[in-house]
């Protein structure tokens, strides 16, 4: 009987944490203040989590195994089934995203925290994601140069990380096109990632950059 409440006290920390770094970033967010929302003491964090370097670990971990998981199965469903076609890796990549997004229990609050992500500089932070799940973007940028071998290989990382940064802006939904009256956000979203798909596809497909670029590629 004791793992149901064990489990249930790592959840409830998790989503205290993801709630408070949502509002005040990672830096401005104490241990107490977790504690506090959560309804647990600090001996509970420092169990299940050890410190707060691992806990914004973990909040990011439970989100983005779900996500990865979709994408790439996604993924290799597309290339199975669609070999040599962009559409429908660039929707492996850009659909798991938006519908995580969508779901406002699971989704809304991490949208928010990546957002803090990308604001804050956390060294730590970027060294696990980049552990735990660069190799999506490279499985990715693998697939996406065998439908444009043209792009060298500095051109394709460039625009893949635009796709991210505005599927980012997409799952934020701070865009200048709302969600119009009448109709679901389930739709809204799907149109939104239709969109983004098109947008991205003729991106990736746009004649190559001059090669006399001089920027170093860090592949993600």
């Amino acid at each position: 009987m004791a793992k149901p409440a064990h489990f249930s006290t790592k959840d409830r920390i998790l989503g205290a944490a993801e709630e408070l770094f949502a509002l005040h970033g990672f830096a401005g967010t104490s241990l107490r203040q977790v504690t506090s929302q959560a309804d647990v003491n600090i001996a509970a964090v420092n169990y299940h989590f050890g410190s707060k370097e691992n806990l914004v670990n973990e909040v990011f971990r439970r989100r983005m195994d779900e996500m990865t998981s979709a994408r790439l199965s996604q993924l290799d469903s597309a290339r199975r089934e669609h070999p040599g076609e962009l559409r429908p890796v660039l929707a492996a990549f850009v659909e798991p995203a938006l519908a995580m997004a969508q779901d406002r229990q699971t989704g809304g609050a991490f949208v928010r925290v990546i957002a803090r992500a990308y604001a804050e500089k956390n060294d730590n932070l970027r060294k696990f994601l980049s552990d735990h799940y660069g190799h999506v973007l490279r499985d990715f940028g693998k697939a996406i140069s065998a439908c444009v071998p043209e792009l060298s290989k500095e051109e394709l990382y460039w625009r893949l990380d635009f796709l991210a940064g505005s599927l980012t802006y997409a799952m934020a939904d701070f865009g200048l096109i709302k969600r119009p009256a009448g109709v679901t956000e389930a739709a809204h979203r799907a149109h939104a990632a239709q969109e983004l798909i098109h947008f991205a596809e003729a991106g990736f497909r746009a004649s190559a950059a001059s090669s006399a670029s001089t920027t170093s590629l860090s592949t993600p």
